[in-house]
């Protein structure tokens, strides 16, 4: 696409969770647990309530109209502050600190004094109907080649519950999450491309791997996506997990985009003129319908019709990879009804005789379409209203609003863009002055980036880039940097740390308990030619399964104690004696055969390396005779 003729401007903000022992506004601790091991349940109705300056925030009196019962999951590891049964505790300090030294990583100004805010919030995702946040600084940027990027804002806000399943009666969360510190940083939107965009996620995310204080995982990371086009709307993607998916997402958007004005400008030529029918009860058209997709919900339900002047075969034109038009109408309507259906695509369902009948009922022309609605008659009614509206503001062309990215790259209708009425002070925790002094002793103290310390890596330690970066961006490089100073060998270490571990928890071995002590003892016992680096994976699953144990009783249990010479020399001569039919067939070329049965007896006690010189000798010494 010309991204430069469309005048794509694209804007991040990045959500990342603090790594802090404790919560942001009490003692609890920040760990997650299973959702079946909750131990109390508490069940919430939220409303939507005035601003200070008597306005509704519009997105929340819109969820406001999906009436849900939200029931939270507490664990022994929660408290009465999640609940909303008791007042928020001081700003974690040590949130704050890492919330600056961020900042000052990012080029910011922090402010002289944090306020916390209350942002409202009556999906659920928080007990109270709102969510804390505090500004922290401004006034950051970024260069990308000639292009400079500015940074907004950095807050520090609470996380919020994680949701765990979802019906038309309720939703039900868990507390867990709930509360955790986690940073917001916001950029301007003067991005011009997607590769810009992801470019920048990976440039931020850099820096918050930085400073080790961040929590890893999925999950623990948000990015969401500002786009907007030169004719389009501001349009904001919330949810993005992977920095894989960005491009993908913007591109499509901006394809979203394009095809509705394309919408817009086809509906203006047909004349529509931004009106349409009233809503009509056609249920006793559907009295002796065989339709299985209709009939069955008619036992209790209504089926009212609206027509869209001018609409047929538009509903149905495809405007993302998989999405219709129809899929702009019912993302508003699914959260209210239990049946939406149009006649670009009824044929299929009822036949065409049956539609000539609603239209005539409701005055529909062959040009306009018609959409059904089967529900309870009020979530059908206002159900309906929303698809009116979303059909009038097509004739504008694309209505600013925020959307869910889903995995395929495409987006979803989530609410509209809030706007100012949504945020408003929070009395219940007080100020915190950042004294001189505290920043002062942050910035003595900031990090070493994670993109130079590869550089480092590779100057140092002879590391090629894609191990360099592995061990650069690891929360074990300070491990590493310690097992370098016993002279052990970079590739191995970096190899051991990052793919060694990895395999093994995927057997699922606890990973989790091997600590720094065991991995410097097993380099110890490589170094000192006690051990050979093949049997460090052995060793390792032991330790891990037995952390009281050391990496030498480890290794004496499983026999890995290093083979001198002279048994390597006698185990590799019984290897050829036995296999020597092979060596005259094979010649040379049976060394690898013959190397995996030395090392296969040998079970991690001899250096590979040596094996094959050994062998190597001693088969051209057989050769010879």
């Amino acid at each position: 696409m010309d991204y430069d003729g469309l005048g794509l401007k694209a804007g991040l903000e990045i959500h990342q969770q603090l790594d802090t022992k404790r919560k942001l506004f009490c003692n609890c601790p920040t760990e997650l647990k299973n959702s079946s091991e909750s131990t109390y349940e508490i069940c919430r109705h939220l409303q939507v309530a005035e601003s200070e300056l008597g306005e509704i925030d519009k997105a929340a009196l819109e969820e406001s109209q999906v009436k849900r019962c939200f029931i939270y999951k507490g664990y022994d590891t929660t408290c009465l502050v999640e609940n909303d049964e008791e007042p928020p505790g001081p700003l974690n300090p040590d949130a704050i600190d890492i919330a600056l030294e961020i900042a000052l990583l990012l080029g910011m100004t922090p402010v002289d004094e944090i306020h916390t805010m209350r942002k409202i919030v009556i999906d659920g995702s928080n007990t109270s109907g709102f969510q804390r946040t505090s500004f922290v600084a401004s006034g950051g940027k970024i260069s990308m080649g000639e292009t400079i990027i500015h940074i907004d804002t950095l807050c520090l806000e609470e996380e919020a519950a994680q949701k765990i399943s979802e019906d038309n009666q309720g939703v039900v969360y868990s507390l867990d999450r709930l509360g955790i510190p986690l940073v917001e940083i916001t950029t301007s939107p003067e991005a011009k491309t997607p590769d810009q965009v992801c470019s920048i996620a990976k440039w931020i995310g850099m820096i918050l791997r930085s400073t080790g204080k961040v929590k890893r995982g999925i999950g623990t990371i948000r990015q969401d996506i500002n786009v907007s086009i030169a004719k389009g709307a501001r349009i904001e993607m919330k949810g993005v997990q992977t920095l894989g998916m960005i491009e993908e997402i913007i591109e499509r958007e901006v394809l979203r985009q394009v095809n509705l004005l394309n919408i817009r400008d086809e509906l203006r030529d047909r004349g529509f003129k931004k009106t349409v029918g009233e809503i009509v009860d056609v249920s006793n058209l559907f009295d002796n319908i065989q339709s299985s997709i209709i009939k069955k919900p008619l036992k209790k339900d209504v089926v009212l019709a609206v027509k869209l002047p001018s609409f047929r075969g538009l509903v149905g034109r495809e405007i993302q990879p998989g999405r219709r038009f129809f899929d702009e109408l019912s993302d508003k309507l699914k959260r209210f009804s239990r049946g939406t259906f149009h006649t670009d695509d009824l044929p299929n369902v009822i036949g065409d005789a049956q539609i000539a009948k609603i239209r005539k009922k409701i005055g529909a022309c062959s040009s306009d379409c018609l959409v059904l609605m089967v529900d309870e008659e009020s979530r059908a009614r206002y159900a309906l209203n929303l698809a009116i509206q979303r059909a009038n503001d097509a004739l504008e062309g694309i209505p600013e609003e925020t959307r869910r990215a889903l995995p395929d790259g495409n987006s979803t209708y989530m609410r509209p863009l809030p706007g100012a009425a949504r945020m408003y002070p929070e009395t219940d925790v007080l100020p915190v002055q950042i004294s001189g002094e505290r920043l002062a002793k942050i910035k003595s103290s900031l990090p070493e980036l994670t993109s130079e310390r590869k550089g480092r890596y590779i100057r140092e330690y002879g590391l090629n880039e894609d191990l360099a970066e592995l061990i650069a961006c690891s929360e074990r490089s300070a491990l590493f940097e310690s097992i370098m100073s016993l002279g052990a060998t970079p590739t191995l270490v970096v190899r051991t740390l990052t793919a060694t571990l990895s395999e093994l928890d995927k057997e699922g071995i606890p990973v989790q308990h091997l600590n720094d002590d065991h991995f410097i003892e097993v380099f110890e016992m490589v170094s000192a030619n006690k051990m050979a680096k093949e049997g460090i994976p052995e060793v390792l699953r032991i330790l891990a399964n037995k952390p009281s144990k050391t990496a030498s009783i480890a290794s004496s249990e499983l026999g890995l104690e290093n083979m001198g010479k002279e048994d390597i020399e006698k185990l590799i001569i019984q290897v050829i004696e036995f296999k020597k039919g092979l060596i005259k067939e094979r010649g040379p070329d049976a060394l690898k055969p013959l190397m995996g049965l030395v090392m296969k007896r040998a079970r991690g006690k001899v250096d590979g390396k040596l094996v094959s010189k050994i062998l190597k000798e001693k088969i051209e010494e057989f050769m010879e005779v």
